[in-house]
């Protein structure tokens, strides 16, 4: 493995682990095992070496939700599986949840600028998939990016948020069929 890689591994666990606000770029010179000065070498700072990990981290989430899209599947269908994937990812990535953990607790700027490209990166990827069911006239002409921002902001309140102020989560049937019946039943042609 070259040594950018063992940086970004060792980056990637130490914000894992500690968050980005107290990750230093000393730790991650002790976890990679090489001087702190060969970080510098590959990246000029921390945050730059952040948005690296978060590109990383983006990009799989994209491809699991991309791998549970099906050929022969409607719109309906693929839609609900990629938005439960990323859910579930955004839930049990270590480095998502630490994300997550970081802004809630902290308010960390440069956290909350990732998470808010993340959301951008999710509403991005919905909008790509309905704009090919739009032209496959799958589902009626409507302006995506709401449509996608809705979509995303709706399965995570009751994916994630339900539970909060709810005793009984909602199982992903009932999840389903609640979607159906209202906005992806609005969406048909």
């Amino acid at each position: 493995m070259d040594r950018r890689q063992e940086i970004i591994l060792a980056a990637t666990k130490s914000f894992s682990l500690f968050g980005f606000k107290a990750t230093t770029m000393d730790q991650i010179a002790k976890i990679a095992n090489v001087g702190k000065g060969t970080i510098y070498t590959f990246f000029e700072n921390k945050d730059i070496l952040f948005q690296e990990i978060v590109l990383r981290m983006i990009n799989e989430m994209k491809t699991e939700a991309q791998n549970v899209l099906k050929e022969e599947a409607s719109f309906q269908e693929n839609a609900h599986h990629a938005l439960m994937k990323m859910l579930e990812f955004r839930e049990t990535h270590q480095l998502f949840a630490k994300i997550i953990a970081e802004e809630k607790e902290l308010r960390t700027p440069a956290v909350q600028q990732v998470l808010k490209q993340i959301e951008q990166e999710i509403v991005s990827f919905i909008q790509t998939k309905m704009e090919k069911a739009i032209v496959k006239g799958e589902i009626s002409k409507v302006n995506s990016e709401l449509v996608a921002y809705l979509l995303f902001k709706a399965y995570l309140a009751f994916v994630v948020d339900w539970d909060l102020t709810h005793k009984e989560p909602l199982s992903e049937e009932c999840i389903a069929n609640l979607f159906q019946d209202t906005i992806f039943r609005s969406l048909l042609t």
